[in-house]
């Protein structure tokens, strides 16, 4: 009898959100929702990630209103989310009061997966989202953050895995965020999970298609024992993406196992967003093809555009190489941390200040952090030279508690706050909302009542629409502003990142 393997959609959030820079507006999603519902998928990844940043910043829309809107329009659905642990889905450690009314309120709204991670893999900064997450009578997904260096093996991987099973994750994710992933590693860390933790346990794999190997890798997990895979509906995939959904269905015919959708769905919904993705062709992804340099580099395709548009800031964009040859000893002093949000910013961003101005000569306020322990641990140990700068520039002293420990109760004063803010309605879902994105959030609460912009616009309008350059999607998803505070020869500069788009 074939196994039935399972399939999470990412059409309606990861699938544009690598793509199409998350600029989706709902009403562009919605027609393709009843076919979705009753395509057959295990559960449809719908929330979390940039969407929240994006629907606030970009699109007017509230992203409490769109879970909504998906609970009523996808009833029989499980509706998945990614939630960054303890950042939830910002850029920061939260309080643990913070965390648990976020998953409160996100269970209430609709959702029912969270695929928790942490960028370090530090499982102390999962545990508390998981609890929470298990006392909402949700499923928590743990999730291992897949990564290489000289520190990271499959019994690391499966050791991480025992840890996620022990604090009461309901099933496991192996996050391929750059498309690393390679046929045999991907055989033999489901394998090991499945030996470790026992044939039970549910394991999802996650991949990006960019540099062309992750379909084979997804087959072989599969082999492995692995019980669902994410893809991308055909019209939304590949590139910086991810594997079509269609591919994985009918690769899989004559195997011994066998998926359970429906394809004349599938065709329809193929077609509904074939229709829609031109409507965004300004924000679609130049790659369009492999790209297999991440391979050599280790670097994702959108730390690199992040870190061109910082030396093109200070006219120093012939200095790529040097930076690029940094990145990966920068990424070594911090003890080897996965290259993934926020992570990989503050290291590309420390590897320009290295190449610029001397190595560790000027040390970012987050690098100083990331290397005192203020994000967590590493799997690997810190450089400890570069530990005393980070303390000397930084004032402050390492730390190896939990970070959220450190954080004073915060979630009365967000409230008092955000209720004086014109256009806050005063819920909880607002108060969340200026928590993730302070700024942001002001400015949104105020406009909120014009309504949702639709940034696509069909192609025989052009000559009416304004010029509006091309995004370099290699720069990856929508990004807040960043500051940093650097400190240079005895004096305090502040330096703001911010996406060229």
């Amino acid at each position: 009898m074939a196994k039935t393997i399972e399939i999470t959609e990412l059409a309606l959030r990861d699938a544009h959100q690598s793509l199409l820079a998350t600029r989706m507006a709902l009403e562009d999603m919605l027609p393709a929702c009843e076919d979705i519902d009753q395509a057959g998928y295990w559960s449809v990844e719908c929330w979390g990630g940039a969407t929240f940043d994006a629907c606030i910043r970009f699109l007017n829309e509230d992203p409490w209103e769109r879970l909504r809107t998906f609970r009523r329009l996808l009833p029989n659905s499980r509706l998945q989310m990614l939630l960054r642990g303890q950042n939830l889905l910002g850029y920061r450690h939260y309080e643990d009061s913070v965390v648990d009314r976020f998953v409160d309120k996100a269970a209430e709204n609709g959702m029912d997966v969270f695929r928790v991670f942490d960028a370090l893999n530090d499982l102390r900064n999962i545990r508390h989202s998981v609890q929470a997450v298990r006392r909402n009578g949700k499923h928590a997904q743990g999730t291992i953050c897949y990564t290489v260096s000289p520190l990271h093996t499959v019994q690391g991987f499966v050791d991480m895995a025992r840890g996620l099973v022990d604090m009461g994750c309901d099933s496991l994710c192996i996050k391929d965020m750059a498309a690393l992933l390679k046929p045999q590693p991907a055989y033999d860390i489901v394998r090991g999970i499945k030996e470790a933790c026992g044939e039970a346990l549910r394991v999802h794999v996650h991949t990006h298609a960019t540099t062309g190997v992750t379909l084979v890798s997804l087959m072989k997990a599969i082999e492995a024992g692995a019980d669902c895979v994410d893809t991308a509906i055909s019209s939304l995939s590949l590139g910086p993406g991810h594997n079509p959904t269609e591919s994985l269905v009918e690769m899989l015919e004559g195997t011994g196992f066998e998926t359970r959708v429906d394809k004349a769905r599938l065709h329809r919904i193929k077609d509904h967003f074939e229709a829609v993705r031109p409507r965004y062709r300004e924000f679609m992804s130049n790659i369009i093809g492999v790209d297999t340099d991440i391979f050599d580099s280790q670097i994702p395709g959108g730390m690199i555009s992040n870190m061109e548009s910082q030396l093109k800031q200070q006219k120093a964009a012939h200095r790529l190489k040097e930076v690029l040859a940094e990145v990966p000893n920068v990424r070594r002093d911090a003890g080897y941390p996965p290259l993934v949000t926020p992570s990989s910013q503050i290291v590309g961003t420390q590897a320009v200040f290295n190449v610029m101005m001397g190595r560790y000569k000027a040390m970012s306020g987050e690098f100083a952090d990331l290397m005192l322990g203020y994000y967590g641990s590493t799997s690997g140990e810190r450089d400890p030279e570069v530990m005393a700068l980070a303390t000397q520039q930084s004032g402050k002293a390492p730390i190896t508690e939990r970070p959220a420990d450190l954080l004073e109760p915060e979630w009365q004063a967000l409230r008092d706050t955000a209720v004086a803010l014109p256009g806050c309605d005063g819920s909880d879902e607002d108060v969340l909302t200026y928590a993730m994105f302070p700024q942001v959030g002001t400015k949104f609460f105020e406009t909120r009542a014009a309504g949702p912009r639709n940034l696509g616009h069909a192609p025989d309008t052009d000559a009416t629409q304004p010029a509006v350059p091309p995004v370099d999607r290699r720069k990856g998803p929508v990004r807040s502003e960043v500051v940093y505070e650097v400190k240079l020869n005895g004096r305090s500069h502040r330096v703001s990142v911010a996406p060229a788009d």
